[in-house]
């Protein structure tokens, strides 16, 4: 029998359709659940497609199948299951095969694994796969961290199955072990990001304006024409059309207002806060996320608080819908600015050497936060490719100019209203922050030095670095 160019391990949703993806792309793959149930079910589902997979019911069964050094997917759920699937591995494995998990992980969990397997022969790539279901059938972003020469193993079918756009695919090896996984968590922070921001506009629609969810989602569908051409503006208009077969209402009306979270933007939030980086608007999206999950609580105190709505009026600017697309607009630029501005430290912290116009090319197609945008940030990273920030690259500052003033307009009404926006109000505000010359941390500072004596550092460069408090006290106790 001709052997496996690659095997997966999990028959799961995400795995099966990965797996036929393979199988499609002229890939044969070698597939092993440990339900066998499962893989007969797989088996029996795959069509035409089944007579290029090699279904198999034991681990040396799996292994043998597959041509050395042998690249094998994992699948399953991310955490402990991992571990104990690279234990179960490694007796059957001979030395340069590849172990590659493409679920959700931690990158610090996949460093660990790299730090495990050293010395074993085996090698380890931490695979991030963004575009869902339907990605992993049709096409996903694929975020290589790994070895240079185990990328090289996979490249010919990871390139194969992943996205394109303009015939390029949205597959790249990214640097060494956690490198791939750590990119997709920052892609999956700028996605709860660019959710929230969405949301907070739907929000201002729905109850600052009384729009109906129809047409809130032909707003959304225009507005998909234009600047925020994107896959979620595309399926947002898509979800606030469709009808609840049950009532006849739409059916964004009939859901809970609880958003889930499976880690992965608290993890980006994490990482930037370890490294110092600030991404606020990405920070105000995960707790908004929290907040709608005390769903009791907010209902209790809106019996306590009462409602101090006011209506939502905007003044100046182009015009109502204008000014909430430039504001979304604006706000974008300040999620994807401050997701590069982490991965950009993070490269620098782990020596990555991150190729920040790579990973906006493999975003532009297959993954969840795919946009026309992506392409802009290409090309501005391109002819940039040392800017401090998006934010101050020539043409992402031309459009921030445009855009500002209708994000400041947008939160200025809806902190009157008295409607949340906090990702649009935490863009605004680390924009003022970042382009404020003179701030304010002079006086924290002062305050710091007070009581910690931690110093500080003076404007003339001057050689005192401790504050004389003790003459403030005395003046402000004889007044």
């Amino acid at each position: 029998m001709q052997a496996a160019e690659i095997g997966l391990i999990g028959l799961g949703v995400m795995g099966s359709n990965l797996a036929l993806n393979i199988a499609e792309k002229g890939n044969r793959i070698a597939v092993f659940n440990r339900t066998p149930a499962a893989t007969d079910a797989f088996m029996a589902s795959a069509g035409e497609l089944a007579d290029r997979i090699v279904p198999c019911y034991s681990m040396a069964e799996f292994v043998a199948a597959i041509r050395p050094p042998r690249p094998i997917i994992i699948m399953i759920k991310a955490g402990d299951p991992v571990d104990q699937q690279i234990t179960a591995l490694q007796a059957d494995l001979s030395a340069g095969d590849i172990i590659i998990d493409a679920g959700n992980a931690n990158f610090r969990d996949t460093l660990a694994r790299f730090k495990r397997l050293e010395g074993t022969g085996l090698t380890f790539i931490g695979m991030g796969v963004s575009g869902g279901e339907e990605g992993a059938r049709h096409g996903p972003s694929i975020m290589v961290g790994g070895t240079e020469e185990s990328w090289k193993r996979v490249e010919p079918v990871l390139t194969s199955i992943a996205a394109r756009y303009d015939g390029e695919p949205c597959a790249a090896w990214l640097g060494n072990d956690g490198a791939g996984h750590f990119v997709k968590t920052i892609h999956n922070g700028i996605e709860y990001a660019d959710m929230q921001m969405i949301a907070e506009i739907y929000g201002i629609l729905r109850d600052g304006l009384g729009k109906s969810a129809a047409d809130t989602g032909a707003i959304f569908a225009n507005w998909n024409k234009g600047r925020l051409n994107s896959y979620l503006i595309e399926i947002t208009a898509a979800v606030l059309a469709a009808k609840d077969p049950v009532t006849g209402t739409a059916m964004v009306d009939m859901i809970l207002d609880k958003a889930g979270q499976k880690g992965t933007g608290k993890w980006s939030v994490i990482e930037a806060q370890q490294m110092g980086i600030p991404a606020t608007a990405i920070e105000a999206a995960v707790a908004a996320r929290s907040l709608s999950a005390l769903k009791s609580e907010r209902e209790a105190a809106a019996k306590v608080l009462g409602d101090e709505r006011q209506p939502f009026v905007l003044t100046g600017g182009p015009g109502l819908v204008d000014d909430l697309e430039l504001a979304l607009f604006a706000a974008k630029i300040g999620a994807y600015a401050q997701g590069f501005a982490v991965m950009a430290e993070a490269s620098r912290e782990f020596g990555w050497n991150l190729p920040m116009p790579t990973i906006a090319r493999i975003w532009r197609a297959g993954c969840i936060i795919r946009s026309q945008f992506l392409d802009e940030i290409t090309k501005a990273f391109t002819a940039n490719p040392d800017a401090a920030n998006l934010v101050v690259t020539p043409a992402f500052a031309t459009m921030l100019k445009q855009a500002l003033p209708s994000l400041r307009r947008v939160v200025a009404a809806a902190f009157t209203a008295g409607l949340p926006v906090p990702a649009l109000a935490s863009a605004l505000a680390y924009f003022d922050a970042y382009r404020q010359a003179r701030g304010t941390a002079n006086l924290i500072q002062a305050q710091r030095d007070f009581f910690g004596a931690h110093g500080f550092d003076r404007l003339d460069g001057k050689d005192l670095h401790h504050g004389p408090w003790g003459s403030g006290l005395a003046d402000f106790a004889n007044k």
